[in-house]
């Protein structure tokens, strides 16, 4: 995909648009960075992580027999209490309506994964203080799952926030060039110039180089699922022709999805998300042949975009002629919300699925159901005729 390039700044519309959002970036300033929504929930559980944590297993009343698990995040907490169904209890580290980003573990959460039969975490690029605590946990006997491992990573730079050329995007995109893209390009992805990585360069990468936010393509989440079932079994091979049925079975359901995004977006008017965070979802636009702009550099929690950069982003819905800004879960969008009042444009939720607010998390909803709010919501943002 060609690398986009902003146009038609007017050096009046960027004065205006800075004094539009002084007020803004004072208080994204003050507030250091992502930070969860102002929700009863979020505070409470930033209060009491290791508390709201314990709400997030399953089964816990009656889990002596039972494997444990702990994973960092939302997807492969999900992936986990699937596939081992009634014989595991899995545990949710991250505390209901926690930004990702910013977590750190507590003293408590370290000690629950010590004592854990299988800890899952994304990577070294989404959880860098995983692996040094590995190195130094007690238990020799644990399995640990890193459940990036086998994905193909994507540089940062491969799909930076801007990855869009506007003269051939937006309302002018034919929705009939996408009969004629070869579906199994999307299968590449780029793997021959990935799999010449070697392995130990991989480690000594800063986080940030590689885009952590695997899950979001369904194809990398039926790897991770492979893998958490791997794991699994090799804890407890008596249970292996269970296991194997249930990951057999989510894993169905993840090629489901995957196939009715793909006939979904034979739909879309446009072919641009224009986000008001920090975008997550470059797998996802890599795996669809989507393109994307976004105020933000990077996926470090504490960025901040400029006003200029802001003003850019109306440029770019102006040329596009957008009808939607679509925000970030458990984030005050207040980018968004900006632009929204300055253009328009409808605000439209894109959940990452990093985490789940405690509603989320009671309801039982699962990663594929959040997928398939997020469709819905991209063709209503994108325009789609089915």
């Amino acid at each position: 995909m060609k690398k986009s390039h902003f146009y038609g700044k007017k050096n009046d519309k960027i004065k205006y648009i800075v004094s539009l959002i002084m007020v803004l970036m004072l208080g994204l300033l003050l507030l250091s960075g992502c930070q969860p929504q102002g929700t009863e929930e979020s505070q409470s559980s930033e209060q009491n992580q290791s508390e709201s944590s314990e709400d997030t297993g399953d089964n816990s009343a009656d889990s002596t027999d039972k494997i444990e698990i702990i994973a960092t995040l939302f997807p492969q907490y999900d992936f986990a209490r699937a596939i081992g169904g009634e014989y595991v209890n899995v545990t949710l580290l991250l505390p209901p309506g926690v930004e990702a980003h910013s977590y750190e573990p507590t003293p408590q959460d370290v000690a629950k994964i010590e004592k854990s039969d299988l800890f899952i975490y994304t990577g070294p690029f989404m959880e860098p203080w995983a692996e040094k605590m590995i190195s130094t946990t007690e238990k020799t006997d644990k399995q640990v799952a890193n459940v990036s491992e086998n994905v193909t990573l994507l540089k940062s730079e491969d799909h930076d926030h801007h990855d869009t050329d506007l003269h051939e995007s937006g309302e002018n995109h034919d929705a009939d060039e996408h009969d004629d893209h070869d579906a199994d390009e999307h299968d590449d992805h780029d793997a021959d110039e990935h799999d010449d990585h070697d392995a130990d360069e991989h480690d000594d990468h800063d986080h940030g180089e590689y885009d952590p936010h695997i899950w979001l393509d369904p194809n990398n989440a039926i790897i991770m699922v492979q893998d958490i079932l791997d794991h699994l079994v090799a804890i407890d091979p008596d249970h292996q022709a269970i296991y194997e049925a249930n990951a057999a079975d989510y894993i169905e359901k993840l090629k489901t999805l995957d196939n009715d995004i793909k006939e979904a977006r034979k739909g879309f008017k446009s072919n641009v998300i224009i986000y008001g965070g920090h975008f997550a979802f470059g797998y996802f636009a890599h795996a669809y042949d989507l393109e994307y702009v976004s105020p933000y550099s990077g996926f470090a929690p504490d960025a901040e975009p400029t006003p200029q950069k802001i003003a850019e982003m109306i440029d770019v819905m102006d040329e596009a002629h957008s009808k939607a800004i679509f925000y970030e879960e458990l984030i005050d969008p207040r980018v968004a919300r900006v632009i929204s009042e300055e253009t328009g444009a409808e605000m439209l939720l894109l959940h990452g699925a990093h985490n789940v607010s405690k509603d989320e998390l009671s309801s039982g909803v699962t990663y594929v159901e959040i997928m398939y709010q997020n469709l819905e919501r991209l063709k209503e943002g994108l325009g789609y005729e089915g």
